[in-house]
């Protein structure tokens, strides 16, 4: 495809490393530029008007043009456009924001360091489970138990405990220490005619009996997302949680929930914790944290980790050598104090409780649909799983690459959906009204009526 050699598409060509991309295939197609947002809706370059069904990555959840966010911003930034928290000093953005974050949080946590992105904090996590261990005299318990289809960040620890494949590809990953376990889709992984209730079960004892081997006294922690995003919308069972976290009491492994896509709604709930009954000895949070305006997360830990980790810097010792420069930006930090004023006074998450039907009930019409397998979902995120085969649940050829025709496909029809393989994933800002939720139906539906006919033709 030829461009405009001035036009932003062609000097993102020339000039530009996009993550998560295909690059030889970007150097053909080139990319989607935005240039606005208002509302829900994101407009490019050339004008075309988009619904953003995936509120950027995730995260997007006051929309795209709240005004007073940017007034947060400009406000501190004229104050006190940055400092650091190294060394005994602060500000009063990250303080005020460190007393609300631990008020809304599950009352297993009490306190809360702060990074930059979803990927620094679980990367934290783990660092602070080691120093925990170290501190209180356990050097031998380090591995991290994660998920297989799990998605936790990019950075190399992060990245390891992402149980995807082409995370791990070419980047010599997964590290030492840190496992998967079994994958919480009963609609792919459960025995023919096992209940959810028998999968989480058989699952709880996959998870036991990979400590068992590794050595309970090897075995630190075990992270998982209440709902699984980028391994594509993967609810869990019912009671998976509750067996779970019986197995990791038992040998005294701690619990680490990443709710940097749960956090702060999504789920119908504040945290996906209280959604599905987790009591977390960590949790992870970023995204819409800040609404995703400016970049900040948070790392909460129990008075017990905190406790551990604070004797490894007694008696004279030497100071806790972990921090980012941009950890806890007092301009990051003034804007979620302002993101999580505007959730209370909007009532968010009633809004989420009020609205979630509508989505899931309107995606929910595309079980009967002869390309959909299964239809997943949880408050106001969701997927939908298409296949070749509805009675078999046989999944299409990679190489057919149904999910991205589907993904473009949505997008010439005015809406932003993510392709993870063959499951097209909805998680739209929280704001959403019922016109918006119903444009977003329509829209899918319409773009799942045009692939099956494609597909009818032996178009793709």
């Amino acid at each position: 495809m030829n461009f405009m050699p001035n036009s932003p598409t062609a000097r993102d060509i020339k000039y530009h490393i996009h993550p998560h991309t295909n690059f030889r295939q970007h150097e053909q197609t080139g990319s989607l530029v935005l240039t606005k947002g208002e509302g829900v809706y994101v407009y490019d370059h050339e004008g075309n008007k988009y619904l953003e069904a995936m509120a950027g990555l995730w995260c997007a959840s006051l929309g795209f043009s709240e005004k007073r966010l940017a007034e947060a911003a400009y406000k501190q930034m004229l104050e006190l456009p940055y400092y650091h928290t190294f060394s005994y000093k602060s500000h009063t953005p990250i303080i005020d924001l460190a007393e609300r974050l631990v008020e809304l949080a599950p009352q297993t946590v009490s306190k809360v360091i702060f990074q930059t992105s979803g990927s620094e904090a679980n990367d934290t996590a783990v660092k602070l489970v080691h120093y925990y261990n170290n501190s209180i005299g356990r050097p031998e318990k380090k591995k991290i138990i994660s998920r297989l289809r799990a998605y936790h960040g990019t950075t190399r620890t992060a990245a390891s405990l992402t149980g995807l494949p082409n995370m791990h590809k070419f980047f010599d990953l997964p590290l030492p220490g840190i496992l998967h376990t079994s994958t919480p889709h009963h609609y792919r992984n459960a025995a023919e005619g096992e209940s959810e209730e028998d999968f989480a079960t058989r699952l709880a004892a996959d998870l036991e009996k990979m400590i068992v081997e590794q050595g309970p006294e090897t075995v630190a922690a075990f992270i998982a997302e209440p709902v699984m995003g980028a391994g594509g919308v993967i609810v869990p069972p019912r009671t998976y949680f509750q067996k779970m976290q019986a197995v990791l009491k038992k040998y005294d492994v701690l619990m680490i929930a990443d709710e940097v896509i749960c956090g702060f709604g999504r789920t119908g709930n504040m945290w996906g914790c209280e959604t599905f009954g987790i009591q977390p000895d960590i949790l992870v949070c970023a995204k819409a944290l800040s609404a995703s305006y400016l970049p900040i997360s948070a790392v909460l830990v129990s008075d017990a980790v905190y406790q551990g980790i604070a004797e490894g810097t007694a008696d004279g010792g030497p100071p806790f050598g972990h921090g980012y420069t941009y950890g806890g930006h007092p301009v990051s930090a003034a804007v979620a104090v302002e993101t999580l004023k505007i959730y209370d006074e909007i009532d968010m998450i009633g809004h989420v409780k009020s609205i979630s039907p509508l989505m899931q009930n309107g995606l929910g019409q595309f079980r009967d649909h002869p390309l959909v397998g299964e239809v997943r979902g949880v408050g106001m995120v969701a997927a939908i799983e298409v296949v070749e085969d509805k009675a078999s649940k046989k999944a299409f050829a990679p190489a057919r690459k149904i999910g991205p025709y589907i993904d473009n496909l949505a997008r010439q029809n005015g809406m932003i959906v993510r392709a993870m393989g063959d499951s097209i994933g909805f998680t739209p800002p929280l704001i959403m009204k019922p016109a918006e939720i119903n444009e977003m139906v329509e829209k899918i539906g319409k773009t799942l009526d045009q692939t099956w006919a494609a597909i009818q033709k032996g178009e793709i």
